[in-house]
């Protein structure tokens, strides 16, 4: 056991002795003290894990040696004790960041769990969560190995995320490899399962029953009826953005939201902005959307933006579904636009829908795959999640978030598709006219090999358009990505261990959605 070193300090420590001894023979050394001053001087000369603080003692007290340690050793846990349960004296120790609150008369086994609590913290939990895995690794095994539906699926990649997230904050992160391994096979399995399910979800005579959620449905099934209640529905659509990343913006959002309801969907292969997003605005498959509003479509071998009429498409759709509405649509790239945005809030409210688009985890994972510096600040998800928590913390987005808090609004928070960290490149020969993504292709003249991959020779039989009579869409599964054999090595070297979609993942197409209502 690590020999922890605690500071007590109390007016009446000779009355502590038992608890002294205690905490000792349990392993614990103990250096008191029965004054301010003397506690403030030994911390300041000597190294201690955790400092007990008697709040009620004569001359400098508790609290006030409590603002001069915290001032000077901030990292310093410190545990205030006291007779009085007045509320303004927890207040002020709370706020002075302590690490507990003890109330006098104290029993031993409470003084321990405190220690615990705050020196053994991590341990413990690192051994707990090791061992509830452990029980839960072979559960998760057995269930994706069974005849899993759609939210099935779902649920297996709730669990997923749900472990990485706990060992991740474990200590020695001894199961990481045992999750990511768990994950990948998971994941293979997924795969296998879109290649057998998806045709059969969209098929020509439109939606099956089996099929869960998807992008073309989510504003028809989960937003429209939320309008007409006399409030003003912001529909936020984060561009990109994973079911992990969401779960690390969450607390944040809570504190001033309520969730009334929050689940995943399905994103529409392939799963990128031009497909998935503008299904989502239009409520149309991408087949019906060439189909029937050429003007608003741009197909892949078009130069424009695949993105650029959203709103139109949101236009048609509320027409569609009858809704003759007050709206408005905004699309966010940087800061000064989002400010703008928070600042025009008053004028927001006065329309029953309000579609927002906030770009920036997309430009984050185009950035990782550009930047160096970027790279190197994100190696890993972990550390990819941890930089999108700390954008949302200081965006506009949270911003808008807390303008709107106890305000008539109501927020819907969702996305597009996710994205994942590929690895394994794929070889594919094309002509030049095949689009750019990695993660899926389309085009007349398409050289590879099949196995492992999502392929339709009949676009129609996915609802996609066709580019001409002979047109394929190959999708990548799992972490593999499409390279071009000429310059192999260098297409390699600069996709290798980036963030992509379009292809097939339980990170790319089963992404959340929210409905919150303000506290």
């Amino acid at each position: 056991m690590q020999k922890y070193n605690i500071l007590w300090a109390d007016d009446e420590i000779e009355l502590l002795k038992p608890h002294i001894i205690f905490l000792e023979e349990k392993g614990y050394e103990i250096n008191s003290v029965n004054n301010g001053e003397e506690a403030v001087e030994l911390c300041d000369h000597q190294s201690f894990d955790v400092v007990f603080l008697d709040e009620n003692m004569p001359g400098m007290t508790g609290l006030e040696a409590l603002g001069i340690i915290k001032e000077r050793h901030p990292n310093l846990p410190v545990v205030m004790i006291t007779k009085s349960e007045e509320e303004y004296i927890m207040d002020d120790a709370i706020g002075s960041k302590i690490s507990d609150y003890l109330i006098k008369p104290l029993n031993p086994k409470q003084i321990l769990l405190s220690v615990k609590k705050i020196l053994d913290n991590r341990k413990l939990i690192t051994e707990k969560t090791n061992q509830n895995y452990q029980q839960d690794f072979q559960k998760i095994s057995m269930a994706y190995n069974e005849d899993l539906d759609a939210m099935g699926w779902a649920e297996i990649y709730k669990k997923i995320v749900f472990w990485e997230s706990e060992i991740e904050g474990t200590i020695d992160r001894s199961m990481a490899e045992v999750i990511n391994m768990q994950k990948t096979d998971a994941n293979s399995r997924f795969s296998e399962f879109i290649r057998d399910e998806y045709k059969s979800w969209i098929g020509k005579a439109g939606t099956s029953e089996k099929a869960p959620l998807l992008s073309n449905r989510i504003l028809s099934e989960k937003v429209f009826p939320l309008l007409g209640k006399e409030e003003s529905v912001f529909l936020i659509v984060i561009d990109n953005l994973r079911y992990d990343q969401w779960l690390a913006m969450k607390p944040e959002v809570r504190r001033n939201w309520n969730v009334e309801d929050e689940n995943l969907y399905y994103s529409i292969l392939p799963t990128t902005t031009a497909y998935a997003r503008n299904a989502l605005f239009s409520g149309l498959m991408p087949m019906d959307m060439a189909r029937f509003h050429p003007d608003l479509w741009v197909g892949e071998q078009e130069e424009e933006g695949k993105n650029m009429n959203e709103d139109k498409f949101l236009e048609e759709n509320l027409k569609r579904n009858n809704l003759s509405i007050k709206t408005s649509y905004n699309k966010i790239f940087n800061q000064n636009q989002g400010k703008a945005l928070v600042d025009n809030v008053n004028n927001l409210l006065q329309n029953d829908l309000n579609a927002i688009v906030f770009n920036f985890v997309d430009m984050l994972s185009h950035a990782r795959t550009d930047v160096e510096m970027i790279r190197q600040l994100a190696p890993d998800e972990a550390a990819y999640i941890s930089l999108t928590k700390s954008w949302f913390d200081h965006s506009p987005l949270l911003d808008l978030i807390n303008a709107l808090a106890g305000k008539n609004a109501r927020l819907f928070i969702t996305t597009d598709h996710g994205t994942m960290r590929v690895k394994k490149p794929i070889k594919i020969i094309g002509d030049r006219n095949v689009n750019s993504n990695l993660r899926y292709k389309v085009g007349k003249s398409l050289s590879f090999d099949e196995k492992g991959l999502f392929v339709s020779r009949n676009p129609e039989e996915l609802q996609l358009p066709k580019q001409n009579v002979s047109s394929a869409y190959v999708f990548a599964s799992d972490d593999e990505f499409f390279a071009y054999p000429n310059n192999y090595n260098h297409y390699v070297k600069m996709y290798s261990d980036t963030f992509q979609h379009g292809g097939i993942s339980m990170e790319e197409m089963i992404i959340p959605y929210v409905n919150l209502v303000s506290k």
